[in-house]
């Protein structure tokens, strides 16, 4: 029986051998073996996964880019790496992911509740420039990122326009410009922001809530899409208004609603009328922003 073993064993041993001697015929497969500080005798055993190895780093040199990569991990190489007198084989990133994961670094810097991921991919670069509607609204972004980055106090935005014009995204865009320059921001969508804060009291209500209000650069969006109670009036949006006022924080609305619009609709709740009050609000709003509008075509359609 052991006699059978050994002669099965050396069977398989002379095929090893004369694979491994085949493979050495690509000269890819030569060059990068000749890399490896294992001699021959000990790399025939790892031949089938060298030549995966070769293959894919052959692809590698022939990059279609990381959408099409052929390889068996996109955005990754089979790499043979020395251990122990032996060989591990692992996905490593190739150049071209960790370059890509180097430039979106910068987006550790946002936060987004309940709002597209493509918000965090926004950028001046992907932007329409042919809407000459747009233009007030970029001259205005060039001044306040001039302004923010020699540390003075520049006033956020009311972004108020037609649905679906882009508004979001293009201050989507300006935060994540200055994300890459280290500033945090926070992204929220407002009406989202009143429901999942209603159904976390006792939970983490007040972490979320401070975290929200002590954002450095924060986009509260689609205000006045949400229905108006006192509660949201007067415990969640004016205590944030109120100290993002006194904290000198730059404050971003958007809305399809212009102030005087959105006044009457902070206006009406439960208890009836109450101009006063949603006035009070109005005013914390024209103190922190830049009233601009965007009226354009509907770009989610």
């Amino acid at each position: 029986m052991q006699k059978i073993k050994n002669i099965i064993q050396k069977e398989n041993k002379t095929k090893l051998k004369q694979a491994y001697i085949e493979a050495c015929q690509d000269q890819d497969f030569r060059t990068y073996v000749d890399h490896l500080p294992l001699a021959d005798e000990a790399l025939e055993n790892y031949t089938s996964s060298l030549e995966d190895a070769v293959k894919e780093q052959k692809n590698c040199h022939q990059c279609p880019g990381l959408k099409d990569c052929p390889n068996t991990l996109k955005g990754h190489v089979l790499t043979a790496l020395p251990r122990e007198k032996g060989l591990i084989f692992s996905y490593l990133p190739c150049a071209k992911l960790e370059r890509k994961e180097k430039s979106l670094a910068y987006q550790k810097n946002i936060t987004c509740y309940d709002l597209p991921k493509e918000m965090k991919d926004a950028s001046f670069q992907k932007m329409d420039k042919s809407d000459k509607k747009r233009f007030p609204i970029m001259e205005y972004f060039t001044e306040f990122i001039k302004q923010y980055r020699k540390g003075e106090n520049p006033k956020g935005l009311y972004l108020h326009g037609s649905f679906g014009s882009g508004k979001t995204y293009m201050i989507a865009a300006l935060f994540n410009e200055l994300a890459k320059k280290d500033v945090s921001s926070v992204l929220v969508y407002y009406p989202e922001l009143l429901r999942s804060l209603k159904s976390s009291f006792g939970s983490d209500y007040e972490d979320r809530y401070e975290y929200i209000k002590k954002a450095p650069l924060l986009l509260l969006d689609d205000i006045g899409a949400e229905n108006t109670t006192a509660w949201s009036r007067d415990e969640v949006l004016g205590p944030i208004l109120q100290y993002r006022m006194e904290e000198h924080l730059p404050t971003f609305f958007t809305s399809n609603f212009t102030m005087e619009e959105l006044e009457r609709n902070l206006s009406m709740t439960s208890n009836g009328v109450e101009q006063v009050k949603a006035k009070r609000i109005i005013e914390r709003i024209k103190q922190l922003t830049v009233d601009l509008s965007l009226n354009s075509k509907n770009r989610r359609e």
